[in-house]
């Protein structure tokens, strides 16, 4: 019999902690689509995935030089994290899983911080002194989506 945990503990101390996002990013994936643990994984991930790529290409590139739109992808990008860490706290994951979502939503609640921190950036000169750590903090975050991936039996994430 395998032991399932729900993550939501850390789900109601990040809400708190990190507030809630005013637009949902994407929904819960609903039960039925999603069998497995890894599934639902996957379909959270997926969904998370498909807008940061959209804001960090939009914050790398056209809005680079614009203090505006640099701060609306970030306070996005933010908004994106809080909500899958949220979806994630809410799957039922074995035991070993369960531990290495704590960490992902850990290492993504900081990394979170340092980008709503970033957002906050009154010139482009303050915001491109943070970029290094902002490329910093995105480390713990690969190290434990790997880990919980692996968990899970899933293959490695795409790094293209």
């Amino acid at each position: 019999m395998k032991t399932f945990v729900v993550v939501g503990a850390v789900a109601g101390v990040m809400v708190a902690a990190g507030g809630c996002a005013a637009a949902s990013p994407g929904a819960v994936p609903a039960a039925s689509a999603t069998h497995t643990p890894a599934a639902a994984y996957l379909a959270i991930a997926r969904t998370g995935n498909a807008r940061l790529d959209k804001d960090f290409d939009r914050f790398s590139g056209p809005d680079r030089n614009q203090l505006a739109a640099s701060a609306a992808d970030l306070r996005d990008i933010a908004a994106t994290e809080h909500v899958f860490d949220q979806h994630l706290a809410q799957l039922a994951l074995p035991a070993q899983a369960a531990a290495r979502a704590h960490t992902l939503i850990r290492a993504n609640e900081a990394r979170a911080s340092l980008t709503l921190r970033a957002a906050d950036s009154t010139t482009l000169r303050q915001l491109d002194s943070l970029r290094p750590s902002l490329t910093a903090a995105n480390a713990p975050v690969e190290r434990a989506v790997s880990a919980i991936r692996t968990t899970l039996g899933l293959p490695p994430p795409d790094t293209s």
